[in-house]
């Protein structure tokens, strides 16, 4: 069951329309967010729709609604769904552009079910695709994800894209990076990415277990010294990398700081829930 928040109306998906003059259409003007939900009740709500309005307003997006109307629509929604869902707001740009600005932006909100990723990522690890890229505007949660899809022609068995703009490390395609090396957790700084709702967490959690944190950019040249990595995101929670490029992390396996933190995070999710 997949449901469409759109003009005031929750209807199927499938008949949810937009016109070909919106800006998100015509120039991929749009910002959005992924917010999971956990025994029907959604995970840091409230930091996701407020880094929608960040992301937004980065873009000179008008928001359509104050954030807690949409917190209201977003509970209306899951309150329709009979399961856990992901729940994925979209403001565009419309359809009027006024002095570098998008004054009459739309919402949609959808409701579909969750794809968790395969046991096998979390047992086995994944690789990561190295580019010499990243993010245009790394604070906006932009619908522009053209940079990150093309470059998995180059490589079919990554998992995902990971950006590394001049040999420093800052995030993948969907997710925040992160390095565990010399005892330390190591992971890109604010300035340079996208404040993740997990990254969050895990470094919340991190810090109340005593660990070493640095936020900094990770370098490639660590790699080969470093002992485990991870990725982290609202669906994908956290995912241990094995592989970057051609370069193993560690021991080639999921590591146990890994796995402890996905365990911690799971054991304590509801204190992030809404």
């Amino acid at each position: 069951m997949s449901l469409c928040y759109m003009n005031g109306t929750f209807l199927p998906k499938e008949k949810a329309t937009l016109p070909v003059s919106d800006y998100i259409i015509l120039r991929g003007v749009g910002v959005f967010e992924s917010i999971s939900t956990f025994r029907k009740r959604p995970l840091m709500l409230t930091p996701h729709l407020e880094r929608l309005a960040r992301s937004a307003e980065s873009a000179s997006i008008t928001l359509p609604l104050p954030i807690e109307e949409i917190k209201a629509v977003v509970q209306e929604g899951l309150s329709r769904m009979p399961e856990d869902c992901l729940i994925r707001p979209y403001i565009t740009g419309g359809d009027v552009f006024i002095s570098g600005a998008f004054p009459a932006s739309r919402l949609f909100i959808l409701f579909e079910k969750v794809q968790k990723p395969a046991p096998e990522v979390y047992s086995n690890g994944v690789l990561l695709l190295p580019v010499d890229g990243g993010r245009h505007i790394p604070g906006v949660k932009s619908i522009d994800y053209m940079f990150s899809y093309s470059g998995y022609a180059k490589r079919g068995d990554a998992y995902e894209i990971l950006y590394c703009p001049d040999g420093e490390i800052t995030e993948a395609a969907h997710s925040s990076f992160f390095l565990y090396t010399g005892g330390t957790l190591v992971t890109a700084p604010l300035s340079r990415v996208l404040k993740g709702t997990m990254r969050d967490i895990i470094l919340q959690l991190a810090s109340e277990k005593g660990m070493k944190i640095e936020e900094r950019c990770p370098l490639l040249s660590e790699l080969a010294a470093a002992e485990e990595a991870f990725i982290t995101g609202s669906v994908k929670e956290v995912v241990p990398v094995v592989r970057i490029g051609d370069q193993v992390i560690g021991s080639g396996v999921p590591g146990p700081v890994t796995k402890m933190l996905h365990y911690t995070m799971l054991e304590e999710i509801v204190r992030w829930l809404e």
